[in-house]
């Protein structure tokens, strides 16, 4: 795709257009009506050939714009983008040149023609944006191919606007409409004269995925910081979010420190892990992982059992239930130092005993909901520079049956009620990620290793160095992918580990399987992985 660019001053989209290339598309000539104009130099740096075509005095539209036309013949091109043009073309013009398209900076049909930014401060919209629009003679009103919206703040005026709406809206959709151009996605249908009436593009359509996304946000807070003192942060909420979250969540320790981003992200995580289990469940979280979790038949105990996995990482961790928080519980909690408590929910009396912390943050998040009903946000999302990681959230739950056992030996039922539970917990420890567990609480959890047998021997040692009333002997093992070698077998053996569950997959399997044999271990095969990178 090769682009014909005509501009009156500074090009800047034009410019932006050739540094990024969109679709592959590349700016082969730049025109202008203006001598001396600013787009001459910044197209002779990017050693793009220029054409000054002035019109001259008494010189109809139509006579200057052949004139244009016979330049411009000597260049290849595919498609005329205008860019502050400041000159309203002709059919001469539009007819005998490819599709022309220009950026209009508003949302047409709002606040066309000039002086778009001072029409927008003046009529108090809270929205303005850009438009790129096929062009014909009328003034800013051929078919629309694409829009980007921007807000408007209070404090704006026209300098701030017009920046925002470049920077923000026209480099965003500019490029994205050549981009649809140069994949030959744009259907322009026309009337019988030739005038473009309508833009269809292949693909811009609604989805899990579509290729466009607008995604809308309200500052909730302004934090003390970001995760580090020299980072400012802020925390942005979605107002249409139906789940439980900790963004929402009313504190009930107003006298404590505010809630910062380290905070926030950990409270997420830990509310996240527990919203998984159907059975009273507790979990201690530090920096995003697990420390200890497990389901009981009380609150307490459930958290009892999570804390004695590694009550000495716990120190400063995140709590999370998923019952409402009686006095026993918050006794417990409050023994020992926490940041934060997660519940939908708490007595009168464990609010008594919690916010006798001083600096312990409560928050309730209200009911979490039945079943699937906890989740009703279907996407999780990573901001990367320059753009924005998008997938489902892992709602994968084997069942008993779901699972494949692949060596001698069975396992009790027992077992595989623990490789449930522990399956359930692993998604949230981070890759590469082991974790120990009996019955339904943890028992030793090795996460965030790049190699998976060091993830093993972590594992081991924190639940023979630091879990208390605990053994990793008997234990189940899960793995959140595959076993590479045998060499984590041959690791978890040592350890006391019985049983195991895993994803399958390996072009090694026949060995660890051999190997499980070897050591009378049970191993099962979920046929899906559980990675968890962020």
């Amino acid at each position: 795709m090769k682009i014909a660019g005509l501009a009156s001053n500074r090009g800047r989209n034009l410019r932006h257009i050739d540094d990024v290339a969109p679709g592959g598309a590349e700016v082969s000539v730049v025109l202008t009506n203006r001598e001396g104009a600013p787009v001459l130099e910044a197209a002779a740096e990017r050693r793009i050939p220029t054409e000054v075509v002035v019109r001259e005095e008494g010189e109809s539209r139509e006579e200057h714009e052949e004139r244009i036309l016979e330049r411009l013949a000597a260049y290849d091109f595919d498609l005329v983008c205008l860019d502050g043009y400041m000159r309203v073309l002709t059919d001469t013009f539009l007819d005998a040149a490819p599709t022309t398209v220009n950026v209009h900076p508003s949302l047409l049909p709002a606040f066309p023609g000039a002086n778009a930014h001072e029409q927008v401060l003046d009529a108090g919209v809270r929205t303005t944006g850009c438009t790129v629009h096929v062009v014909t003679e009328a003034v800013d009103d051929g078919p629309i191919v694409t829009q980007e919206p921007v807000p408007v703040y209070a404090d704006d005026d026209e300098g701030s606007l017009k920046r925002r709406v470049l920077q923000e809206a026209e480099f965003t959709a500019y490029p994205r409409a050549v981009r649809w151009f140069a994949a030959g996605a744009v259907d322009v249908e026309t009337a019988d004269d030739g005038t473009p009436v309508s833009v269809t593009v292949d693909g811009d359509t609604d989805g899990s995925f579509p290729a466009r996304r607008l995604v809308s946000e309200d500052r909730a807070d302004t934090l003390r910081y970001g995760e580090n003192p020299h980072q400012d942060a802020a925390l942005y909420a979605d107002p249409a979010c139906e789940e439980a979250t900790v963004v929402g969540a009313t504190e009930h320790n107003p006298g404590s420190k505010a809630m910062g981003y380290n905070n926030y992200n950990d409270a997420d995580a830990a509310l996240g892990l527990v919203k998984e289990f159907d059975e009273p469940a507790a979990a201690v979280i530090k920096h995003t992982n697990p420390a200890g979790c497990a389901t009981a038949d009380s609150l307490a105990d459930a958290y009892d059992r999570a804390l004695r996995t590694d009550a000495k990482s716990a120190f400063g961790g995140i709590v999370a239930v998923n019952r409402p928080c009686d006095a026993d519980t918050a006794e417990a909690i409050a023994e020992s130092f926490k940041e934060v408590v997660v519940a939908p929910g708490y007595t009168d009396s464990a609010l008594d005993v919690l916010t006798e912390k001083g600096n312990l943050r409560v928050l309730d998040v209200g009911p979490l909901g039945e079943g699937e009903g906890r989740f009703s946000e279907r996407f999780t999302e990573k901001p990367i520079v320059g753009g924005r990681l998008v997938q489902e959230r892992d709602r994968q739950s084997p069942a008993a049956a779901d699972l494949e056992v692949v060596t001698e030996r069975e396992p009790t039922d027992e077992q595989v009620e623990t490789m449930l539970f522990a399956w359930k917990t692993l998604k949230h420890v981070k890759s590469n990620g082991i974790l120990f567990a009996t019955g339904t609480e943890t028992v030793g959890v090795g996460m965030g290793q790049v190699s998976r047998v060091d993830a093993v021997t972590l594992a081991a040692m924190k639940a023979e160095k630091d879990a208390d009333g605990k053994s990793a002997e008997g234990a189940v093992m899960a793995s959140d992918a595959f076993f590479p070698f045998p060499d984590a077998i041959e690791e978890a053996a040592e350890a006391g580990i019985e049983a195991v569950i895993q994803p399958g997959g390996s072009v090694n399997d026949e060995d660890v399987i051999e190997a499980a044999d070897a050591h009378d271990m049970a191993m099962a095969f979920t046929g899906t992985r559980c990675f968890r990178h962020d």
